[in-house]
């Protein structure tokens, strides 16, 4: 039997019940719109992330206390003097102490609590930042303990709307600053914490807090390779703290090392981990759909008994009903998988222009492979599910099926 006829056959076998072929497929829709909605929204919000991160160079490292616990009280671990030893590398620089200093914001009648930073004028390079109007912190600044201000976009159009902030004298807690500068907005989810921030003399931030010589972290760049860099940081924070841990334990240190590389490779990680697990929970909707497709097609076999008979009793060999079943199959999950990738691309378009006006602009997803995936996913489910029922009516004997009722 030539493939043309078994092509043709399949084809009538489909149209002879049009509605229940569609109804059939419904699983199919559902399963492979579901995984592909899962897979390119994930892939979406992947991007964002990894961009929003791709912003700061790769070789700035944060060095933060695990803040141990001491008599039910937080107590930092890294000190100044960790600081300047570190300074004193070849394998890092702009080295920066960071205190938070917790205090409410005002000027005038507002009043805001962003996050205040005492660091020094490298901060700015090791997070990219840029100046949008007035200067950033300098060495004077530090030395001379002044009392001057570099405001985040954010925290400055809170204070100011739309008027210069520049000169005008503002309140931390009880002391009083002079704005010198404001810095360049970033926007999007990073921008949420980057742009409220403002940052002040890391030695007036000393004066204003009760912490003495300890800090609450580290920031600094690496000079050359990050790897080589990491090893020279843990190594001399382990000897100044006397830290025995030859394995590498992450767990027997009380800080924690990382570069916005490394942090950038978990993320990447962690949420490709979350897309293929949603793609998988997805996936499970195409099972049912298979079973639903193989039982279809079993009551399919059964209505067509007698064809099936009076085709092998004209010449129709078991491999020309089997694949003739399959085909049939097969056309059900694609035309169910053409309509879910369409679907679910549609959604997973509608989400992200949602999503782009609370986190900026999102870049929608949706890759030639996912969608080759998700097909390959409906071809595969055809073949698996409709197996059986294919091999059921190849087997038939043609006199039996001939005499079935």
């Amino acid at each position: 039997m030539r493939i043309q006829d078994t092509l043709r056959s399949a084809l009538e076998g489909l149209t002879r019940n049009i509605s229940r072929s569609l109804l059939t497929t419904l699983g199919i829709i559902i399963g492979v719109g579901s995984v592909v909605l899962m897979v390119s929204v994930g892939a979406t919000f992947q991007n964002f992330i990894l961009d929003q991160v791709s912003d700061f160079s790769g070789n700035t490292f944060e060095i933060h206390s695990k803040g141990l616990q001491e008599f039910g009280k937080e107590t930092n671990t890294l000190t100044e003097s960790d600081a300047e030893a570190l300074a004193k590398l070849s394998t890092v620089r702009n080295v920066v102490p960071v205190i938070f200093v917790a205090q409410k914001v005002k000027f005038g009648t507002e009043e805001v609590s962003p996050m205040i930073l005492g660091s020094t004028k490298d901060i700015f390079e090791n997070w990219s930042m840029k100046i949008a109007n007035g200067r950033l912190l300098g060495d004077g600044d530090l030395k001379g303990g002044q009392s001057v201000v570099v405001l985040g976009g954010k925290t400055a159009e809170d204070l100011f709307g739309n008027s210069d902030p520049l000169g005008n004298r503002i309140s931390v807690g009880e002391r009083k600053f002079t704005v010198v500068g404001v810095l360049k907005t970033l926007g999007g989810a990073m921008g949420a914490q980057m742009d409220t921030p403002i940052y002040i003399p890391f030695t007036v931030a000393q004066i204003l807090t009760s912490k003495g010589r300890y800090i609450d972290y580290i920031s600094l760049q690496a000079v050359g390779d990050v790897d080589l860099a990491t090893e020279d940081i843990k190594s001399l924070l382990r000897q100044r703290h006397n830290i025995d841990n030859p394995n590498d334990d992450p767990d027997k240190d009380d800080f924690i090392a990382r570069s916005f590389a490394q942090a950038t490779e978990i993320i990447g990680t962690v949420t490709l981990s979350i897309t293929v697990f949603l793609g998988l929970i997805a996936g499970i909707s195409l099972v049912v759909g298979g079973i639903g497709i193989m039982n279809i097609m079993l009551v399919s076999v059964s209505e067509r008994t007698k064809e099936i008979g009076l085709r092998k009793a004209v010449g129709a060999r078991r491999h020309d009903i089997l694949l003739q079943f399959l085909i049939e199959a097969v056309a059900l999950t694609v035309l169910g998988g053409l309509i879910g990738i369409a679907g679910g691309g549609f959604l997973g378009f509608v989400i992200t222009k949602l999503a782009s006006k609370f986190l900026g602009d999102l870049s929608f997803a949706l890759t030639i492979s996912s969608v080759l995936l998700a097909l390959g996913m409906a071809v595969g489910t055809g073949l698996i599910f409709g197996l059986y029922p294919a091999r059921r009516a190849a087997r038939l004997h043609p006199i039996e099926a001939m005499r079935f009722e």
